[in-house]
């Protein structure tokens, strides 16, 4: 039922917010998508077709991550997967009838624009957000 067809986005979390941001644009060479309100702290960068979403752990969205990463703690808040369009409900099923639990379906900004998504956890704790392409 699903077939992926590209990676999203991703989402790094860290408390060097601007620097960050600083070395996919000057060192890597991404291009400012979005940003937002600086106390919401998300800045969504371009990747060719896809975004690197870098989040302030310092920042509204960033502190309900948790603490920022450190060696040993976790610096990748989800990956996305651009998936065929589905129908929510049959997805939904298909999903619960394999032991995944959802979160809710949302509106939410990718590399495609806006577009319906579902957050979920793989089976080592993993956020994947599956998204549908139009």
């Amino acid at each position: 039922m699903i077939k992926p067809r590209a990676i999203d986005h991703i989402v790094l979390r860290t408390d060097r917010y601007q620097e960050l941001i600083a070395f996919y644009c000057d060192v890597l060479g991404c291009s400012l998508e979005r940003a937002t309100p600086a106390e919401f702290g998300l800045t969504q960068l371009r990747a060719g077709n896809a975004l690197i979403d870098i989040v302030d752990t310092g920042g509204q969205l960033g502190k309900s991550g948790g603490p920022a990463p450190t060696a040993s703690g976790n610096n990748v808040d989800h990956f996305c997967l651009q998936i065929e369009p589905f129908d929510e409900s049959e997805l939904r099923a298909w999903l619960r009838d394999r032991g995944v639990e959802a979160g809710d379906f949302e509106d939410r900004y990718g590399a495609q624009g806006m577009g319906r998504s579902i957050y979920i956890k793989d089976i080592a704790g993993n956020t994947v957000e599956l998204r549908a392409v139009s």
